[in-house]
This record gives structure tokens, sequence and C-alpha cells, in this order.
């Protein structure tokens, strides 16, 4: 399993607690510098996933008519 498949297979809450959790580690002073490359990196990605998410869901969103119907929403 790679580690796109890995990351296409994660919640958006997941990813905002794996955020959470880099964002700390970042905070740490015991991170040394190539770690913390490696962790913004890390989170760089998990942001992007989340990003792709929440369009994806908003794109999905339905929208009621006034005649009680519903459509897709749209921008």
């Amino acid at each position: 399993m790679t580690e796109e498949t890995k990351a296409e297979e994660k919640t958006i809450e997941e990813a905002f607690k794996e955020l959470d959790t880099l964002a700390q580690k970042l905070e740490e002073r015991e991170t040394s510098l190539e770690e913390s490359f490696r962790f913004y990196k890390q989170g760089m990605e998990s942001l992007k996933y989340c990003s792709e998410k929440l369009d994806t869901v908003e794109k999905k969103m339905l929208q009621m008519n006034e005649d009680g119907t519903l459509s897709e929403f749209s921008n």
C-alpha cells in the first residue's frame, strides 16, 4: 500500500488530528531541524488532502429549491 493510497483512506477528522499532532511536534524544543522539515512536509500534504476533501464535500452539498426539490449546491 502506497502513502497516497493510505492518505485517500483517511477521514478528514483523522487528517485534522494528524495536523494537530504535527503542529505539537513542531513546537517541541527537542524536535531537530531535519524532523521539523519532515513534519512540515507531512503537514502540507495533510492540509492539501483536507482542502481537496472539503472541496469535494462542498460540491456534493444539496440545496433546497423554492419548490422543495433538492439540487446540487453551486456557487
